[in-house]
């Protein structure tokens, strides 16, 4: 579905909550909306809403479901009137710990109470602070840390919210962080939550097609690359991330389910990289990898 406004009025799709969707359908409604988010609810059970212009059509919404054979739960569809409908109805998220870190919504007057590092998410384009693939990537990220890795070089591919290029600027402040994405909106928004925390003198944002940037060749090679996207895009720039992976460095991959990880994990295997860990929470998968010197 095109991009469109984040001002102005929408409709919200709330699917019935449920202890885990279908991973097709989670990735379905993820490809199809442009803005999507995942909460929990006082039990504990999931829930997704969708976001989608007035014009959208629900037939061709439910065909398209349909053709791919997605079975969709029931939904309570309504309106939201509003001259800003992200910030009055979808960013005031709960704050979240995920491994070292508190993730907090701007909507937070003041820093919630933490002994872990804080970092304050204007998520905009891109929501998912406590999205499986987020915790898992985080948690990858803080275990290279604890290890004693100091990466001098880092690239955020698909950097989306920026949340994992700002983690990697608290815990390697003397980094030289690149994030890239091709939303032009998600790089304004990285760069906003850059400043927000204090990480925009190591932290830079460009929009970019994947690895087409040409500033993205004249950083390389880097120590660390993360990409939390989907399966297939991993895929697809499986060779441009092993040219521009330092030998010695390290790649942390995620943004697919269970029976993905063998697609994406031997893409670049055959590459060069050699996987050192998975990570899962849920039916989501992440995967460490290295590329031997």
């Amino acid at each position: 579905m095109p991009g469109f406004s984040k001002g102005g009025s929408c409709w919200q799709l709330i699917f019935e909550a449920t202890d885990l969707y279908n991973a097709d359908f989670s990735n379905f409604i993820e490809e199809y909306f442009t803005t999507s988010t995942l909460d929990y609810t006082d039990d504990g059970q999931e829930q997704i809403s969708a976001y989608a212009e007035l014009g959208f059509d629900e037939d061709a919404f439910i065909t398209e479901a349909g053709l791919r054979g997605i079975s969709l739960p029931p939904y309570h569809k309504q309106l939201l009137e509003s001259s800003n409908w992200l910030k009055d109805y979808v960013i005031e998220y709960a704050p979240v710990e995920i491994a070292d870190f508190l993730i907090y919504g701007i909507h937070e007057k003041t820093i919630p109470a933490t002994d872990k590092i804080p970092l304050q998410i204007y998520a905009a384009t891109a929501f998912g602070s406590e999205h499986p693939t987020t915790r898992c990537c985080i948690k990858a990220l803080c275990e290279l840390h604890a290890k004693g890795f100091h990466p001098r070089k880092i690239l955020d591919m698909g950097t989306g919210s920026g949340i994992l290029a700002l983690a990697a600027s608290k815990l390697w402040p003397s980094a030289v962080i690149l994030a890239a994405d091709i939303d032009e909106e998600a790089v304004i928004v990285t760069l906003q939550n850059a400043a927000a925390n204090h990480t925009d003198e190591n932290l830079t944002a460009i929009q970019s097609d994947g690895y087409a940037h040409p500033l993205i060749k004249e950083n390389a090679p880097y120590d660390l690359i993360f990409s939390n996207i989907l399966a297939r895009p991993l895929i697809d720039m499986a060779p441009d991330l092993y040219q521009n992976l330092a030998a010695g460095g390290y790649a942390i991959l995620s943004g697919f389910v269970a029976d993905q990880e063998d697609w994406v994990v031997d893409a670049h295997q055959k590459q060069g990289l050699k996987k050192i860990k998975s990570y899962q929470i849920e039916d989501w998968r992440a995967a460490l990898m290295e590329k031997k010197q």
